[in-house]
């Protein structure tokens, strides 16, 4: 029995690499985890024991514990989620205000995510060789905005390297999981760290103003100074698993202080009576944009759970 890292998964073989050598590999019968309810029993990232079965194949017979994951939105309302990736040192957001758009909804989102499952993020905004004077003026208020809660910004041009020496320091040495919608520049900035690997780039699609997909399983890859990169698909939505609505707000960082003021104890800050969160929102000290995100994860998770119990009652 041998112990590896799975380098890449598509759902039927995985890659995995054990002393510096890759073997395809198959699951042995079904490998059920206790914790969540998924999809893919096995990601990218997961640290698994497997046999060989002759010199370039291997049967995995178990996943080991993981440090972490982070998982896709479930579609249609399913109760299966998707992992995209496990055992992440640092996540990276790469955002680009336009072709494509990043929302701030779905950097909050992201953000909620990663915290809920205990990994650390870096805000790559990309493309700033292509910034016009009035998007200067609107990355800086959405760093400044992300600073002050508590993350850290880089301002990048993955094809040009410009900001990247200072994104690379902090990869260095650790598992980085890249992520972001199609055509945000996520191979590019990985080939710009790596040219021999020569990951495949597209043009952004006029017609949805979406990058094209080039990604399209997580796959990791070896990088110089010890960074093992994980390349995820375009992802447009990420999911959170067993969270009530009580906790939502837990995950963003500036609520969780706030919250300690508010008259009631479960408050969910919406139409409460002396809600503290409300009034920093009034006196400027919580953002606005911020307090959107958390309503609409609110709707969602009503909606979401509305679904489950009717679907458990017609069962």
């Amino acid at each position: 029995m041998l112990e590896g890292k799975v380098y890449k998964s598509t759902g039927s073989w995985y890659l995995v690499k054990s002393n510096n050598l890759f073997f395809e590999c198959r699951i042995k019968g079904k490998i059920r985890l206790k914790e969540i309810s998924t999809t893919n029993p096995i990601s990218v990232g997961d640290n698994v024991i497997f046999e060989i079965e002759n010199e370039n194949n291997g049967i995995i017979s178990e996943i080991l514990p993981r440090s972490n994951y982070i998982i896709r939105k479930s579609v249609k309302l399913s109760k299966q989620h998707h992992i995209i990736a496990s055992n992440i040192d640092l996540s990276i957001l790469v955002i680009t205000l336009n072709n494509p758009i990043t929302t701030n909804n779905f950097i909050d989102r992201f953000l909620v995510t990663c915290k809920a499952y205990s990994i650390p993020v870096v805000l790559a905004f990309n493309k700033i060789d292509t910034f016009q004077e009035n998007e200067n003026d609107q990355i800086k208020e959405m760093i400044l905005m992300y600073n002050k809660i508590g993350y850290n910004c880089d301002l990048i041009s993955a094809k040009y390297g410009d900001g990247l020496d200072n994104l690379i320091l902090k990869m260095k040495n650790k598992t980085c999981m890249i992520s972001g919608h199609s055509g945000v520049g996520k191979s590019t900035l990985i080939n710009y760290i790596s040219p021999g690997l020569r990951l495949k780039t597209k043009e952004i699609s006029s017609y949805h103003n979406q990058g094209q997909h080039t990604t399209t399983h997580a796959e990791m890859f070896d990088l110089d100074s010890n960074i093992r990169v994980i390349d995820t698909p375009g992802i447009r939505g990420f999911g959170l698993v067993d969270i009530s609505k009580n906790e939502i707000g837990d995950f963003f960082p500036e609520f969780f202080k706030a919250k300690e003021k508010c008259k009631f104890k479960n408050c969910l800050h919406v139409d409460e009576p002396n809600c503290n969160i409300k009034s920093e929102i009034t006196n400027g000290e919580i953002f606005e944009s911020r307090y959107n995100t958390y309503l609409d994860m609110l709707k969602d998770h009503n909606i979401y759970r509305k679904s489950h119990e009717s679907s458990n009652s017609k069962s």
